[in-house]
């Protein structure tokens, strides 16, 4: 039932726009989002609420439709597709673990038939061998007879990866995935999230507040206002000194860093020459609301001034420099 893999990047998102109407209300929840994951890439979308970040994830899961711009996922065309197409996207493309168990697992299902039912609905074969095999990966074949009921926290989140799985998807997409969970269980999950990464090179995208997460992850994307705003990098201390833990078989989640910031973080200039500040910045310089900058160029390097302060006379011949 393995898929095979495409080329170029994973996800492809331009300019994205989703638009909530009501009768009398209009919610513009994202506003020209750019994102590129590539393949194989182990990615954390952080924000505050309201930000747009669990839009996008439904965006991405197939389970809400775009209302513009471009969305493509494994070559697919996400703002083009029909419904069958969707269907199809939904069962074979992209796999989805929620924070509420209750939205993974059907309760009076065993770990196994939840595991195998996916595998039926898609018309698929040896769905025992196969759902055995993914509770195996888990680390649950020991609990394959048991009910939601009879599970713990962390094992309803196990059982609703090996779910995620049981189609070969080529992205998987996890909602908050520990956050209700206690932080030995919430390495456990993460552990499995990250073998399955680097093992299986699974592209994985997790949408998280957990600050563990953040600080293990190569590449963590924020999004305010429905715009991505920055990105934060892993520095290449920081991805050696976990290396060396995972080589020596211990858990990322137990490693304390080095003292050092763990990231960079990195502005995101977007198609239109749009950028947004960290906040911390703005705070620092109380700049509140609508406020107008100076750009000026200076030695290959743009630099914001608020409005009044070193004020550099503009050339009206050169309005394209200054």
């Amino acid at each position: 039932m393995n898929r095979p893999g495409g080329s170029g990047p994973m996800v492809e998102c331009e300019n994205l726009v989703k638009i909530y109407k009501t009768r009398d209300v209009e919610v513009l929840a994202l506003q020209g989002l750019d994102l590129t994951v590539e393949r194989g890439e182990f990615l954390a979308i952080i924000g505050n609420s309201g930000s747009g970040k669990s839009t996008f994830l439904n965006l991405l899961g197939g389970l809400d439709t775009p209302s513009a711009g471009r969305l493509a996922v494994d070559g697919h065309d996400l703002l083009a597709m029909d419904g069958d197409s969707r269907v199809l996207y939904k069962r074979r493309t992209v796999g989805f673990v929620w924070q509420n168990s209750a939205r993974n697992l059907v309760p009076y299902l065993t770990a196994q038939q939840n595991v195998e039912l996916p595998i039926l609905l898609d018309g698929g074969r040896n769905r025992r061998e196969r759902a055995l095999e993914l509770l195996e990966r888990v680390g649950l074949s020991h609990r394959r007879r048991s009910r939601l009921q009879e599970l713990s926290g962390g094992e309803q989140q196990r059982v609703a990866i090996a779910i995620a799985l049981a189609n070969c998807p080529g992205l998987l997409l996890a909602d908050e995935p520990t956050g209700s969970v206690d932080r030995a269980t919430a390495g456990r999950i993460f552990d499995l999230f990250r073998s399955l990464n680097q093992e299986s090179g699974l592209t994985v995208l997790i949408v998280t507040h957990d600050r563990q997460i953040a600080r293990r992850v190569g590449r963590v994307v924020a999004i305010r206002d429905g715009r991505t705003s920055s990105e934060f990098r892993m520095t290449r201390q920081a991805a050696e000194e976990l290396a060396r833990m995972g080589a020596a078989g211990l858990s990322s989640w137990d490693w304390p860093g080095s003292g050092e910031p763990s990231h960079e973080e990195l502005v995101v200039l977007d198609r239109n020459g749009r950028l947004q500040l960290p906040r911390d910045y703005l705070d620092r310089l109380g700049l509140h609301g609508r406020s107008r900058m100076r750009a000026d160029l200076e030695e290959g390097r743009i630099v914001l001034r608020p409005e009044g302060e070193g004020a550099v006379p503009a050339d009206p011949d050169e309005g394209s420099t200054h």
